[in-house]
């Protein structure tokens, strides 16, 4: 897989890397000999070479390279351990403050579970999901919980996904510490919840690495759907999927209803060939989505319009975990006028990128790589949302007290939209979250 251009952001991976020296929990970290340094320097300089080669932007925008780089091998000569080391190759990247280049470290011998998901809605992050029997319920943590602090620093939009990542893939904790409100609660509590620790035999290649950040712990893939009268709300979890699926799913599931709603929160992207096919099926003639600013002309990404499209009504959900395609498709349907977007601003991830695996040793392989980015998407507006994302045009912000009630209010307004009267104690409980089964 992963072998189309992507517009993916990998929303589930966690606070800059600066502060990889002052996290107190406890990390599955091991010492860094001279060997390790070699390899860690080796990866760096691979990295370099690629952003040098292919980054969509030759001038960086407007950041030294090499003079980067060169402090990031410095400063290795000083890491204490191999996730410090891989810690310094991961911020010389995320320098380019770029949503899609990304780093990917070489897996590990264990993995965590931390057994509870997060994301901000509006301006506050709040615990979404909680895996029943996991330490994190022994101890009280739910849903709607609001997480005012992680290992004592604040999550915010323009950290959450730096800190999944830092804790997902480049350190991994054996606990971690919170300070979380409940709904209707005057005072804090703090937690430090374990983690569940689980050994892999061997190296796993890029592909199962990155296939395990995106989908952890569960939610991940299943595409889920519920009629409501001529209403069908499709929960879409990602656009990775073959466009002929977006065929199958349109001719069966969707064409016979008057109504959609294509819950995209979550969504974080995934194929362009996905995304063109499924924008297709809402416009009447073939339709520019974007252009694709890069280093060598592109072809812009087109809407090709399908002779069985959907005219009936159209209503997009997003949310802050919202990104790439997802976004992309939520702006084109409303600057074609061809639906409503309601929910929370999206990620504001919006760039197109390629999977480059790399790997070193002879004996024994250390498969590692990045995802680059090849160009930015200009919409027809001719603007780009990276940075920005998608403002809905009605903005509906759920509360602590709806996640631990379970309501959901965007798909009732959704609903309501539509001639349909279900109240949000109903749509909340349309699409429980789903845990692996491990």
């Amino acid at each position: 897989m992963f072998k189309n251009n992507l517009l993916y952001r990998r929303v589930t991976l966690l606070v800059v890397f600066s502060i990889i020296l002052l996290c107190a929990g406890q990390a599955f970290s091991q010492s860094i000999d001279r060997i390790e340094l070699g390899r860690a320097k080796d990866m760096l300089k691979n990295i370099k070479n690629e952003i040098k080669n292919g980054y969509y932007d030759p001038s960086f925008h407007g950041m030294d390279l090499d003079a980067r780089f060169k402090a990031a091998e410095e400063k290795m000569d000083k890491a204490g351990s191999v996730d410090q080391a891989f810690a310094i190759i991961a911020q010389a990247v995320l320098d380019l403050n770029d949503s899609h280049t990304t780093f990917f470290p070489p897996s590990r011998s264990i993995s965590v579970e931390y057994g509870w998901r997060m994301r901000m809605i509006g301006d506050k992050c709040f615990v979404t999901a909680v895996k029943p029997k996991s330490d994190a319920e022994k101890m009280g943590l739910k849903p709607g919980d609001q997480i005012l602090s992680l290992e004592s620093f604040k999550p915010d939009r323009s950290v959450l996904w730096k800190m999944s990542y830092f804790y997902n893939a480049l350190s991994p904790r054996t606990a971690l510490r919170l300070k979380v409100l409940s709904p209707g609660e005057q005072s804090p509590r703090d937690l430090t919840i374990p983690s569940k620790v689980k050994k892999a035999s061997a190296f796993v290649s890029l592909d199962e690495l990155i296939w395990s950040l995106d989908h952890d712990e569960g939610d991940g893939d299943e595409h889920r759907f519920m009629s409501v009268g001529d209403t069908v709300i499709w929960k879409m979890p990602s656009f990775v999927l073959n466009p002929g699926d977006i065929d199958s799913i349109m001719d069966s599931r969707i064409k016979s209803k008057q109504n959609l709603i294509l819950d995209l929160r979550g969504n974080g992207g995934g194929y362009v060939k996905s995304l063109e096919e499924l924008a297709g099926y809402f416009v009447t003639e073939d339709t520019k989505i974007a252009d694709l600013k890069g280093r060598k002309e592109m072809k812009p990404m087109m809407a090709q319009a399908q002779k069985k499209g959907f005219s009936g009504k159209v209503v997009v959900l997003i949310d802050s975990d919202s990104g790439s395609a997802a976004e992309i498709f939520a702006r084109f349907i409303q600057l074609e006028n061809r639906g409503t977007v309601l929910g929370d601003v999206s990620a504001g991830a919006v760039m197109q990128s390629r999977i480059i695996p790399m790997k070193m040793g002879v004996d024994t392989i250390v498969p590692f790589g990045m995802s680059l980015t090849e160009a930015d998407v200009i919409m027809k507006d001719g603007k780009s949302i990276e940075h920005i994302g998608v403002m809905p045009q009605t903005v509906i912000i759920p509360t602590g007290d709806d996640l631990a009630q379970q309501r959901d209010p965007v798909i009732s307004a959704a609903l309501k939209l539509l001639g349909q009267d279900v109240a949000s104690d109903q749509t909340g409980k349309m699409f429980p979250y789903k845990w692996d089964d491990n």
